[in-house]
């Protein structure tokens, strides 16, 4: 069963793109934008990562972090941030357990041909690790989606 509004998410969620556990509990009082996005250095992930970027100060102000989530290695994530200058982590979920947690593991398609993948989907954490919004697949704007996560 996939995690869904309501539901506390674990504490443990990953290694980001340093080999570092990513906690829930290293974000104690701050709200967290976690969002899952299929693939770095991709047209819509990269506008998506910079709308982020762009927007930081201000989710900051507004009490959040920002973590993203993909399938790409620690090593891809690096250069990703490197590349686009980005001041949050990246979880690097190889095996897709994250992914599969929270309901984004999914049957794509593209072209006619099925495949499985990431469906881009941010959750809005409250400060005492509870799931209070969820921005699917259909509704995330890639090019202004800190706007989104503020004026939620």
């Amino acid at each position: 069963m996939a995690i869904q509004v309501g539901d506390k998410v674990p504490d443990l969620l990953g290694l980001d793109q340093d080999g570092k556990e990513v906690k829930r509990s290293d974000y104690k009082g701050k709200k967290i934008a976690l969002y899952f996005y299929p693939k770095d250095n991709t047209s819509g992930c990269t506008a998506e990562a910079c709308s982020l970027r762009d927007g930081y100060p201000a989710l900051k102000a507004a009490g959040y972090e920002v973590i993203g989530v993909s399938k790409d290695s620690a090593r891809s994530h690096r250069g990703f941030i490197e590349k686009q200058q980005l001041p949050f982590r990246l979880i690097a979920d190889t095996d897709t357990a994250l992914q599969q947690l929270f309901g984004v593991w999914a049957e794509k398609k593209l072209y006619g041909r099925a495949y499985m993948g990431t469906l881009r989907t941010t959750f809005i954490i409250n400060e005492e690790g509870i799931v209070e919004k969820i921005i699917g697949p259909k509704e995330v704007k890639t090019s202004d989606h800190a706007n989104q996560i503020l004026n939620k």
